[in-house]
């Protein structure tokens, strides 16, 4: 398969993301490049091996596909890269480096936010032999397989995305905010199901963690809808697993997809990242 600017690449899983081959984005040139950015856009995400990046040239590349947003938690940002987020399990002095087991658990990044990030870039500085595994889970492939009374019933459907709650209740890094972090994160409304701007595809697009309620419904019914649309959504029919190996760049469109980590032995292994996002729009 070939886009306009003759890439080669190949599918993740059957109908979703796409690995790009024989691009190495520290050296392409500008034609190479949009052609990347316009695979991520029809593909729900793109994985590119073998890479090596700087910082700054990790920032370069995800500018391309808007602008770098900010990280709610500074403490974990690469010294003199601010847009840059590490998440790592190593330590120096007694001090960690970078935030550990942080998005494990099905969820979309920033949806606690007004304009939640667009897209999410993971670049594995170092990874384990074994475990921590990054699963996608495609919202559009979910909600095309709903029958049309079901989506009928769903779309229209706001959530409740709250960060305070997520951050109160989350199984690792749980935290009480502290009066700037409430401010600068007040609870937003969000639709269940989203269009994509690119394109007007749908898709599902529940979370984990960050909602309180679905709009006009009263719980436990309602958490329970969340929660059996997360079930649906990421079985295994729409699920890509990713295993890592060091270079890789893994991208993935937060306005059609669910993420989560998996665990690994932190005994045994280090595992450092670093973690890049640009800027999205309001979702409708």
């Amino acid at each position: 398969m070939t886009t306009a600017v003759q890439l080669k690449t190949r599918e993740l899983k059957p109908g979703f993301g796409a690995e790009i081959l024989d691009v190495d984005l520290a050296q392409a040139d500008a034609d190479t490049l949009a052609g990347v950015v316009d695979t991520f856009h029809r593909h729900g995400a793109i994985l590119l091996r073998g890479q090596d990046m700087t910082p700054a040239q990790l920032v370069e590349f995800v500018a391309l596909f808007g602008e770098p947003e900010d990280h709610t938690q500074k403490q974990f940002t690469l010294p003199g890269h601010p847009k840059v987020f590490v998440l790592s399990n190593r330590e120096v002095d007694g001090k960690p480096i970078g935030a550990h087991n942080d998005g494990v658990g099905w969820h979309t990044d920033y949806s606690y936010k007004a304009e939640p990030v667009m897209c999410t870039m993971l670049y594995a500085v170092e990874v384990p032999a074994e475990g921590s595994d990054t699963l996608l889970a495609d919202g559009c492939a979910a909600w095309n397989a709903l029958s049309p009374e079901r989506q009928k019933e769903l779309d229209g459907l706001r959530l409740h995305h709250s960060y305070q709650h997520f951050m109160a209740t989350r199984e690792f890094g749980r935290q009480e905010l502290s009066d700037e972090l409430k401010r600068d994160n007040p609870d937003v409304e969000h639709p269940l199901i989203r269009t994509h701007p690119a394109d007007g595809r749908k898709a599902l697009w529940p979370s984990t963690g960050t909602v309180t309620e679905v709009v006009g419904m009263e719980n436990p019914k309602g958490l329970e809808l969340v929660d059996e649309l997360v079930a649906f959504m990421t079985s295994e029919p729409f699920v890509f697993r990713h295993k890592w190996q060091v270079g890789d760049i893994l991208m993935w469109d937060n306005r059609c997809t669910l993420h989560t980590g998996t665990l690994y032995d932190d005994t045994k292994y280090f595992r450092t990242m670093h973690r890049l996002w640009a800027k999205g729009d309001a979702p409708y």
